[in-house]
């Protein structure tokens, strides 16, 4: 029924950040100190932290694509580990999954503040997610939300952080995808979320807008982004996992930043180098779609003084679902990473 209206929307890895929690506590500090704008690598070839300055977010240093490239070198495989390093390079964004949100958010957040950086999390498990389509899943009931997002609020206490809140949630809304029975429910569980988010003394937080081609135009999307607590959050983050443009996305994203008061907004450029498919079906161009890169790296240096920042909140690497070959939405599918980083620019 939604299979059309989704060809808009974005698929979601549903996987967490590739290293167990508790590796996380001893890989932080692994950077001395910087020369020539990049800060030395271990000598076990592990990922440094980026300029501070240019990307203060942290680098998971023993994330799925940095263990990848590692076992690529150890076979022999130079070229295609250094196409990896290309994703293991830059802080991609870290989902937070069902099993022991506080110990993952506190996980990521401590291993980031003793790197001197920031965590970038996602959280995303939101109930009735994804209309029962390839990221399908979330919390049972509105209480269980609630008690896992709690935990998750506690895990990040009062280290710094950068909250991307439930992709899809209100897109899903505003294309007809989730049904009408759910969307008070919705909107006060995502109020709530932004609500105790923001009562944390460092943490920021971005609700999800879609993209340019998803719900349109984007005034459709400022009633729901308000019920949902836009007010208080710190802006709207576009493009998530999805490949449309950098540009399109300012232009979407200027327009409904000026029916919202001025609220500022981040992107995902994590595989938008190339743009989205063009002429193909709308699955074709949502899920796994082939000719795609790696975009802008992450970076707080947007140019814009409403973009916060370029971030990679879609794990490059990690597959949209089962479509064209590739396994579950979240798993890492070294076939479709090593072509995002080789068609880079």
């Amino acid at each position: 029924m939604y299979g059309s209206r989704r060809g808009h929307g974005q698929r979601v890895g549903i996987g967490v950040a590739g290293a167990a929690v508790g590796a996380l506590l001893l890989v932080a500090g692994c950077s001395s100190a910087s020369s020539g704008g990049r800060e030395k690598p271990d000598r076990d070839e592990r990922p440094a932290q980026r300029p501070k300055a240019m990307a203060p977010y942290w680098v998971n240093p023993d994330s799925t694509a940095a263990k990848e490239a590692a076992k690529l070198r150890a076979d022999g495989e130079k070229s295609d580990a250094a196409l990896i390093d290309k994703i293991a390079a830059q802080p991609v964004a870290e989902w937070i999954g069902v099993d022991d949100p506080e110990g993952q958010a506190r996980g990521f957040t401590e291993a980031a503040e003793k790197a001197g950086r920031e965590a970038l999390l996602v959280l995303y498990n939101i109930p009735h997610r994804d209309c029962g389509q390839y990221s399908q899943g979330g919390a049972a009931d509105g209480n269980a939300y609630r008690d896992w997002l709690d935990k998750a609020v506690r895990g990040i206490g009062d280290r710094r952080a950068t909250v991307v809140l439930e992709p899809d949630a209100l897109p899903h809304i505003g294309d007809g995808c989730t049904p009408a029975q759910f969307h008070e429910e919705r909107f006060a569980l995502l109020k709530e979320a932004v609500d105790k988010l923001k009562a944390l003394p460092a943490t920021k937080v971005y609700l999800d807008a879609g993209n340019p081609n998803w719900v349109t135009p984007p005034d459709r999307m400022v009633d729901p982004l308000r019920r949902a607590g836009m007010d208080a959050a710190d802006g709207f983050a576009l493009n998530i996992s999805n490949f449309q443009t950098t540009e399109a996305n300012k232009e979407y994203g200027d327009k409904l930043s000026g029916l919202l008061g001025g609220k500022h907004y981040v992107i995902d450029t994590s595989r938008n180098g190339n743009g989205p498919l063009a002429g193909a079906d709308h699955e074709k161009t949502w899920c796994n779609p082939a000719g795609r890169a790696l975009g802008e790296p992450p970076t707080v240096k947007t140019g814009d003084p409403r973009v916060d920042a370029y971030l990679w909140i879609k794990r490059p690497g990690e597959s949209d679902g089962t479509c064209k070959g590739g396994p579950d939405a979240g798993t890492w599918w070294e076939k479709y990473a090593l072509e995002l980083a080789r068609n880079a620019r």
